[in-house]
């Protein structure tokens, strides 16, 4: 059984939570319902770490993530809110998933199992987790918030071929080839990401190692890139930093 607790100053907004936890595929004991940053703080500090955490953002009393600044949470947070202009704060903290109010049982289950999965697979290794949910292990982030139509997921970096602008917009592009928008220019991106993972090929594409098929040497002094993903025009690298391409992809 998955101890969970519930931090939500709305009491409709929290029985319709329990309720929905209620006819949830996952058993689940909530083992207390918070309505403020105060009373989650002296909660935290005086009992065990549940197992999981569904948090509101906006509390009584404050923003929740001022209750991170007060007291070290280790648990995997999801994130319930009316708001979507603080995902990415919420991914900066142990955050594993990022829903919109009103939530369905069927959203509750994929959540759930998302926990589960990620349990599983640090089985034993519940710090290691734990740095990977925070990104404070010291490392490059490991993840990146997009939005496909009106629903903001979390990828995996690992999984991005490349990076693209389009008409002043960025998208990303998966190794399934999914596109998604991202809420960053390519410099920003750059700024972020592992340079020893990717690399600013050009003004419109920030390209992974991974995902490099092939290159070639194009119109004599620059070089054509080849990814094992579709990309819709060519990649090229221009004559000014060809010979950095050709030091950076020989790193590895």
């Amino acid at each position: 059984m998955i101890k969970a607790i519930i931090i939500e100053d709305e009491k409709i907004a929290a029985e319709n939570l329990q309720h929905n936890l209620q006819l949830s595929n996952e058993s689940i004991s909530v083992l207390t319902v918070l309505d403020t940053v105060e009373d989650s703080v002296q909660w935290l500090i005086s009992n065990p770490s549940p197992d999981l955490i569904f948090m509101d953002i906006q509390l009584k009393d404050g923003l929740s993530f001022s209750i991170f600044d007060r007291v070290k949470i280790s648990a995997p947070i999801i994130f319930i809110t009316a708001f979507d202009n603080y995902m990415v704060e919420a991914f900066e903290h142990t955050g594993i998933e990022y829903l919109l109010k009103p939530v369905g049982v069927a959203e509750l289950n994929k959540a759930i199992a998302k926990y589960n999965n990620l349990q599983k697979h640090f089985l034993n290794h519940y710090d290691n987790l734990r740095e990977y949910l925070s990104g404070k292990d010291g490392s490059r982030k490991t993840r990146i918030v997009v939005k496909k139509g009106i629903e903001f997921q979390s990828i995996q970096l690992e999984d991005v071929a490349y990076f693209f602008t389009e008409q002043k917009i960025c998208f990303l592009i998966t190794r399934e080839g999914k596109k998604f928008l991202v809420d960053k220019n390519l410099k920003e991106l750059e700024d972020e990401l592992d340079p020893q993972k990717f690399y600013r090929a050009n003004r419109k594409f920030i390209i992974n190692i991974n995902y490099i098929r092939s290159y070639r040497s194009y119109d004599k002094i620059k070089i054509q890139v080849e990814l094992t993903v579709p990309v819709s025009e060519e990649i090229i690298v221009s004559q000014e930093s060809a010979v950095d391409f050709r030091k950076w992809i020989n790193t590895l």
